[in-house]
């Protein structure tokens, strides 16, 4: 992913995450038992978490627009948000209980798209 694809994936996945979180605090709380919107609440929170990596993924990269591990880190965050928080919405909003059983898929994206940052900025030549 390039930068610019970064910043504005965040910026566009940002959005959502408000927007998931005003829908979660204004109409889906009623629906919801309290332990199924707790789980609701941690899919906006790690969404609102990896948007923001994506943020500042995109700005790191500006300055490292070759680096294969950071474009694999942006890759692994938005996976992870799609499988991850997605899930999570999913299994909240419809009761399909199965949705928890990719869930854990999301967060070794997410570990996997920290890890990748990290060796990305490992490998810079000082």
């Amino acid at each position: 992913m390039k930068s610019k694809t970064l910043l504005i994936t965040g910026s566009v996945l940002m959005a959502i995450a408000v927007a998931m979180g005003a829908f979660g605090a204004h109409i889906v709380q009623e629906m919801l038992t309290p332990d199924r919107f707790d789980v609701y609440q941690t899919a906006v929170e790690y969404h609102f978490y990896h948007a923001i990596g994506l943020l500042i993924l995109g700005a790191v990269s500006v300055r490292m627009p070759e680096s294969k591990w950071l474009k694999w880190s942006g890759v692994s965050f938005f996976a992870g948000i799609l499988i991850f928080s997605g899930s999570l919405y999913v299994l909240t909003l419809t009761d399909t209980g199965w949705f928890g059983m990719i869930t854990p898929i999301g967060g070794v994206a997410f570990i996997l798209g920290w890890t990748f940052f990290a060796i990305g900025i490992w490998k810079v030549s000082d």
